[in-house]
């Protein structure tokens, strides 16, 4: 996990699992619309497949980092799936053995026949792993 600084006030965050060639997703070119609105670019990459969605509009209700929050608080486990999304992007948090949080990342076009989506999946170690993804996202989203 990384967040970069690209250019003065920009940042990029990268949530990659552990290994050179690890599946990754990348946030960044984030905007604000107004007060209750913003947007990014999302990058998912894995085994030579590249997918890339030009803007995401999240809103302060969709509660993005909360969920992160949460998935770093229950480092011990859960059962099941836990699930955040909206129109274009959908993450869904499993707990796995050996104390790691898998992070499926789906990116969709869209809803109709002939959209595309792609879904990466990333393995973070549950603790510290997780709360470092949590803040750089809350970083990321300017949530301080």
């Amino acid at each position: 996990m990384s967040l970069i600084e690209v250019d003065p006030g920009q940042v990029e965050l990268v949530v990659r699992g552990s290994g050179a060639q690890a599946p990754s997703v990348r946030l960044s070119e984030w905007s604000r619309a107004d007060e209750y609105e913003f947007a990014f670019a999302v990058e998912a990459i894995d085994d030579g497949v590249r997918a890339r969605l030009e803007t995401v509009t999240v809103t302060v209700w969709d509660n993005m980092s909360e969920f992160f929050d949460g998935l770093a608080r229950d480092f011990r486990g859960w059962e099941g799936e836990r699930v955040w999304g909206n129109n274009h992007l959908v993450v869904t948090a499993t707990f796995g053995s050996g104390g790691h949080v898998h992070l499926s990342w789906t990116l969709r076009s869209g809803f109709f026949p002939g959209d595309w989506n792609c879904t990466v999946t990333t393995v973070i170690e549950a603790g510290e792993g997780m709360a470092t993804v949590a803040a750089d996202l809350r970083e990321f989203l300017r949530e301080e």
